[in-house]
Parts: C-alpha cells; sequence; structure tokens
C-alpha cells in the first residue's frame, strides 16, 4: 500500500468510527426523550419524536456502515 492509500483507508476507518458513535448517542437520546428525561414539545409528542431518533440511530449504528464499507471495497483483482 501507497501512503496515500494509507491514509484514505484511515479517513473511511475515522468516518466508520463516528457514524457508529453518533448513531449510539441517537439511539441514547432517543430513549432518555422517550423515557421522559427532558421535554421538547409535551409528552405524548416527545415519545414519538424519541421513538424517531432511535429508529434514526439504529439506521445509522447498523446499516450505513455497512453501505458505505461496500461502497468503498478494493476491486477484486483478476
Amino acid at each position: 500500500m501507497s501512503q496515500a492509500d494509507d491514509a484514505l483507508a484511515k479517513k473511511r476507518f475515522f468516518a466508520l468510527s463516528i457514524m457508529r458513535l453518533m448513531g449510539a448517542a441517537f439511539v441514547a437520546i432517543g430513549f432518555i426523550l422517550i423515557g421522559g428525561g427532558f421535554a421538547l414539545a409535551g409528552q405524548p409528542t416527545d415519545r414519538w419524536i424519541g421513538a424517531a431518533i432511535v429508529l434514526v440511530g439504529a439506521f445509522d449504528f447498523a446499516v450505513m456502515p455497512l453501505l458505505l464499507a461496500r461502497r468503498w471495497r478494493s476491486p477484486k483483482e483478476l
């Protein structure tokens, strides 16, 4: 691997790590909203907002890194 390839791999690893970290943070914030830890728009609405944030966070944590890794995969050598 050249230095350019190594630097690109480090950037991509950092991006995947940040993606997972932000997904976990979204899930935690969503559960805090659902539990009533802080209020945004009142309790019935906060539960729906929290559920939406949890779903976005779960997608961000579990699916997006896989999609990015597949997109960034090196082509197979023949």
